[in-house]
């Protein structure tokens, strides 16, 4: 696989984001749910069945022929390891072009109804507030209600909300806010001063550790410096036996000519991203290598084309970190390249289905509401509810 080291961090940027929201609006709202999300049989009938022989076994010598050494053992280790990184990439290159759009589409859409359903029930109670004929207990739980529809519908920009938020969250604030977000303060600034000093202590462990290094560091570093010359002299090495072969101003057959030219293009793609995999595959292709050229490789050359396999582990590891963490954020699910993608499929309907319902509440909350009587009892249920909450808050704390 050809491996762009810049694409997670492309994708990480864009985060989820939406160029056209108003026309998301309009597209998600005509999706029904099959189209924005596909069966597990479509999955599981269209997933890739990677029969072809990975490059890593395809160079393993065979069992008794030859000794395998540790350079060599540690050789076919990390070029598996590349293979390993470059599937689960792949996997997750696929599922964000599969679920992200759709998906961000979707909850945009929604997020859309319950702003416009949130701000419809604070507009009511303010209303409301204006008669007398709720008391004082109702008339406090409903101004903690208004607060917080103000605080999910940040940041404020309709007129409207902005002179309700200077009436409910600056005017009054203080008298209804309850003790309860005075712990959750509390507790919060002490779990941040506890992870001060946590990374205070493993600042102070790195200092002693790098003290300990540069004691070591002049042979080491002299090591690493002979370590990187080798491993550049066999990249170049193996670059040119292919150009070698495959220059196409050698051939006189056009077709023949046709095909080296591209793979030329691949040869020196690889060669300027020092794409050590891709170009051993590629001499697999001409018949350049086999498991016994390995095998016949010096321990000192192995070792300088492992320090560039390590080097394309570090890189696609971290590839693989920030796309995985890229689309967590963005679909809101936990994402595992080496999950079962019938899951993330099942876990993105649920929080679909969980959005939709939260949608439904609030609109069956503001008919409940335009009642008088329900307006009581509701008012009653969302005190208790907050009861509840602050509770679980002093138990968690």
């Amino acid at each position: 696989m050809v491996v762009n080291f810049g694409h997670a961090q492309m994708v990480t940027a864009l985060g989820g984001c939406l160029a056209h929201p108003s026309r998301a609006v309009r597209v998600a709202a005509s999706l029904t749910w099959p189209q924005l999300m596909p069966s597990r049989e479509e999955i599981l009938s269209e997933s890739p069945s990677f029969r072809a022989v990975p490059l890593s076994q395809s160079l393993v010598p065979v069992s008794g022929a030859v000794p395998v050494s540790e350079p060599l053992q540690r050789f076919q280790q990390l070029l598996t390891q590349v293979e390993q990184l470059s599937a689960q990439l792949a996997r997750l290159e696929a599922w964000s072009d599969r679920y992200r759009h759709g998906h961000v589409q979707a909850l945009y859409a929604m997020a859309q109804e319950k702003a416009a359903w949130q701000q419809r029930g604070l507009q009511f109670l303010h209303q409301r507030l204006q008669q007398p004929d709720l008391t004082a207990q109702q008339q406090r739980q409903a101004r903690l209600c208004i607060r917080q529809w103000l605080a999910a519908l940040q940041p404020l920009q309709d007129p409207q909300l902005l002179a309700l938020a200077e009436v409910y969250v600056e005017g009054d604030a203080g008298e209804d806010a309850p003790s309860a977000h005075e712990d959750e303060a509390q507790a919060e600034q002490r779990a941040r001063a506890g992870w001060q000093q946590q990374q205070a202590q493993a600042h102070r462990k790195a200092a002693k550790r790098a003290a300990r290094k540069a004691q070591r560091r002049p042979a080491a570093h002299q090591q690493a410096q002979q370590q990187q010359l080798d491993a550049k002299s066999a990249m170049r090495a193996i670059y040119r036996q292919l150009a070698s072969a495959l220059h196409p101003d050698r051939e006189m057959d056009e077709g023949e000519r046709v095909r080296k030219t591209a793979l030329m293009g691949e040869v020196n793609a690889a060669y300027g991203r020092q794409d050590l995999t891709t170009l051993l595959r590629l001499q697999l292709e001409v018949a350049q290598v086999d498991a016994q050229h390995l095998s016949r490789l010096s321990a000192d050359k192995l070792r300088a084309m492992s320090l560039l396999l390590k080097e394309q582990v570090q890189a696609l590891t971290q590839d693989v970190w920030q796309l995985r963490m890229g689309l967590t954020h963005a679909l809101g699910v936990p994402v595992d390249a080496q999950g079962d993608e019938a899951d993330l499929a099942q876990a993105l309907q649920r929080v679909q289905a969980d959005e939709r319902h939260e949608v439904d509440r609030l609109a069956a909350d503001l008919a409940r509401m335009q009642r008088d009587s329900e307006l009581k009892r509701w008012l009653k249920e969302q005190a208790l509810q907050a009861k509840q909450r602050a509770q679980d808050r002093d138990g968690v704390y």
